[in-house]
């Protein structure tokens, strides 16, 4: 309801300007009745004047501020009408309202000129104005949803396509909002949008959305440029992807690739051959390299279904579990920096263990998910409590569980309702309240935070809205309250919650961040911004991933089977004609710099020669590695990750000038080429001949036969140096620093 402190202020403003509510209405007796919220509110939006980097950042702009995106009306409306002793708005005169004046540049503005006297959104704002400046009502009608026509087109290169927008209110009503939304194109490069909704694309090709928001409601427009830019060209495509169909018929998620590749005319590259495959695929699971033993018995083997086999020697080996701990050990960081690492070292390494013997046993997903949510009791006795020594804090809780497990980011709901997705305050402290209750008790003071505590749940615990003060009830995100006991443990039920075969983002997310470390990109990417503007690449093929895991009980290791069989997964990584450019449909494998620890840990196993890791026991690889508090500046410069977040995009996998720098001036790497017991050593007093030599170190190095003319540079080159040994480490050295040996591909 309007409030006494509004209606006096409109009354002041009609008092002081000479008018009476008579006069106020006869202005524009046949004028449509402007509403705050849900008309002037779009405009001040569609204008830029609640945005971060305006009047809607925390601190306002030049004494003036407004909610963001404009999710509160009733203060913005108290900013404009009441503050500044009223005199942003004239009723008497609304052409000199400042509102008004400011936004046109009549008078100096900050923002420069923002609207022309001649626009739709001019007339409104006056007429607002001019109908007495009427505050947000209870029994105003809301808006419902909006929706956005076309919502799917195929469009070519360089070619427009005209949005249209329709808002839904409360009261049945609808209008064109068109010139009012606010637009915004996930890939500018493939489609661009202007203010008016006026998509156009450019020469590349791809998928894309473009999001409309009109006051708190979200619509998307999704487009596919084909790679194929006219007729003959597509038919050519089609006639190719016609011939590989009847391979891809026994796999369904290989039959929705195909889909999508018909849908965008683009043809996929050849299958990589098996010497690629090996190595891709052992690093992919295991984080290392196939030795040269294993490379000549896979290239002989001539069964059929060697690949599959391979993958399931894999999954069995012990490095399998290192690896993939690591990942989630990251996620839920199991950090150690901070510390005393005498004193945490004990809690990082009984954690790590957790998680590697979890993923060992190839323990269901949604196990080993609610047995960290709901884990209490002693952290020396229950690793998975170990999780709470980290995140400790409500925004922690919130933000952790958001991103690790359902793949949507949620910090920006913590302050104001999320701007392109329909989080709001209510859902983010709502998820907090769920952990309310966690209590500590015992352990002792290690620097930042206390260790070896016992984990258990208090008897009370709430959570309070920031804006409105209500005490918020334990609910799952996007749903209802939980039903619960006076005994009754949220965490139970949040787990329970998500871990349920409906969830909408659980399984999805998993498949997900699987699918992205696989094939080097997510369906959804990057993986943890799940949301409406962000929409998957290949929906379908998301969704079928997703449910056939959870038909399968959650089991990881099948879902990594089906990944790695995939045929997108089997591709080369060298693009060709038919696929150019392509970052988004899998029509082709995208090549990446192996992690750190993969890196590090394979030059040690080319060379021979182990990491001196302090602390920890001679022999522990990189991967192994119990927190990321052990010392290694070679991990440091190719991007291990703090652990600070549980979001993914921590590690760094990108080259740098500094990575290069480092391959030619590690310490650590001319300590392995010239360790006496080392391979580099072995390799420069064996009584090989040259050519023996080099065709053996490019095998153990690159993984695969050299070709002759590689064979032919790397024997000049060793006939060329006086001194053998040198030889045979600079020919070491110079393998080890290609892209082929840097990249997985």
């Amino acid at each position: 309801m309007t409030s006494f402190k509004h209606i006096a202020w409109q009354l002041l403003l009609i008092a002081c300007s000479g008018l009476g509510d008579n006069a106020v209405a006869a202005e524009a007796p046949n004028a449509t009745v402007v509403r705050f919220g849900t008309d002037v509110v779009p405009i001040l939006t569609k204008l830029g004047c609640d945005s971060g980097g305006c009047h809607g950042k925390a601190t306002g702009q030049n004494g003036f501020k407004l909610s963001l995106f404009g999710f509160e009306p009733e203060l913005d409306y108290d900013a404009l009408v009441t503050e500044g002793r009223g005199r942003r708005l004239s009723l008497a005169d609304p052409d000199r309202s400042l509102l008004l004046l400011k936004a046109t540049a009549r008078v100096p503005h900050g923002g420069g000129r923002r609207l022309n006297e001649s626009s739709d959104d001019y007339r409104i704002l006056r007429d607002w104005i001019a109908q007495g400046a009427a505050a947000p009502r209870d029994d105003d009608p809301r808006l419902v949803r909006i929706e956005q026509s076309p919502q799917e087109q195929i469009l070519p290169k360089d070619s427009s396509q005209q949005l249209r927008v329709t808002a839904f209110f409360s009261n049945g009503t609808s209008r064109d909002v068109t010139r009012q939304a606010v637009y915004q194109s996930n890939e500018p490069g493939i489609a661009a949008v202007d203010a008016d909704g006026l998509v156009k694309t450019s020469s590349q090709h791809g998928l894309v959305a473009v999001m409309a928001r009109f006051g708190d409601q979200i619509a998307t427009f999704h487009a596919a440029v084909p790679f194929a830019g006219d007729r003959a060209k597509m038919a050519a495509a089609q006639t190719q992807l016609d011939q590989l169909a009847p391979k891809l018929a026994a796999s369904s998620f290989d039959r929705l690739l195909l889909r999508q590749w018909r849908r965008l005319g683009v043809v996929p590259s050849a299958p990589a051959d098996d010497a690629t495959f090996l190595r891709r695929v052992t690093i992919d699971i295991c984080g290392s390299l196939p030795t040269s033993d294993e490379v000549v018995e896979y290239l002989a083997d001539t069964r059929s279904d060697k690949r599959a086999r391979l993958i399931d020697r894999l999954l069995e080996r012990p490095e399998y579990a290192s690896y993939i701990a690591l990942k989630w050990a990251d996620i839920l960081q199991n950090r150690g920096a901070g510390y005393s690492t005498s004193k945490q070292r004990a809690g990082t390494t009984l954690f790590a263990a957790w998680i590697r013997d979890s993923i060992a046993a190839n323990k269901p997903y949604d196990q080993f998910v609610s047995e960290i949510l709901t884990a209490s009791g002693s952290q020396n006795e229950n690793p998975p409590a170990l999780w709470y020594r980290t995140v400790r804090k409500s925004p922690e809780y919130v933000e952790s569980v958001a991103q690790a497990f359902l793949g949507v980011r949620v910090q920006c709901a913590q302050c104001h309702h999320h701007p392109t997705e329909r989080w709001s305050q209510s859902d983010y402290f709502g998820l907090a309240a769920v952990f309310s209750r966690v209590g500590r008790k015992g352990g002792f003071a290690d620097a930042e935070v206390p260790t070896d505590e016992i984990i258990f749940l208090k008897e009370r615990g709430e959570v309070v809205h920031p804006r409105t003060g209500a005490i918020l009830r334990p609910r799952p995100l996007g749903g209802t309250e939980f039903s619960l006991g006076l005994h009754d443990d949220p965490r139970s039920s949040l787990a329970s919650w998500m871990t349920s075969a409906d969830n909408p983002f659980f399984a999805r997310t998993m498949v997900n961040r699987l699918w992205a470390h696989f094939l080097g990109r997510g369906i959804v990417h990057p993986i943890d911004d799940a949301r409406s503007t962000n929409p998957p690449s290949n929906p379908e093929l998301l969704d079928a991933l997703a449910q056939d895991f959870v038909a399968s009980g959650f089991d990881v290791k099948h879902l990594i089977r089906v990944i790695t069989s995939s045929h997108a997964y089997r591709l080369e990584a060298a693009p060709h004609a038919g696929n150019a450019g392509d970052t988004q449909t899998f029509a082709r494998f995208y090549p990446r710099r192996v992690t750190a620890e993969v890196l590090l840990d394979g030059v040690s196993q080319v060379l021979d020669v182990p990491t001196n890791f302090p602390g920890v026991p001679v022999g522990t690889r990189a991967t192994e590695l119990p927190d990321e508090n052990v010392t290694a500046h070679f991990l440091d410069v190719f991007g291990r990750p703090a652990r600070m977040s549980a979001c993914e995009c921590e590690r760094v996998d990108a080259p740098a000038l500094t990575q290069a720098l480092e391959l030619v001036n590690s310490a650590e790497i001319q300590r392995k080429l010239t360790d006496k017991a080392g391979y580099a050593q072995r390799l420069s007093t064996s009584d090989k001949s040259h050519a023996d030599l080099a065709a053996e170190a490019i095998l153990r190095v690159l993984a695969r036969r050299p070709r002759p003319e590689e064979l032919k540079a790397a024997v000049d080159f060793l006939e060329s140096e006086p001194d053998r040994a040198e030889a045979c480490r600079s020919l070491l050295w110079s393998l080890l620093a290609t892209n082929e040996f840097l990249f997985n591909h």
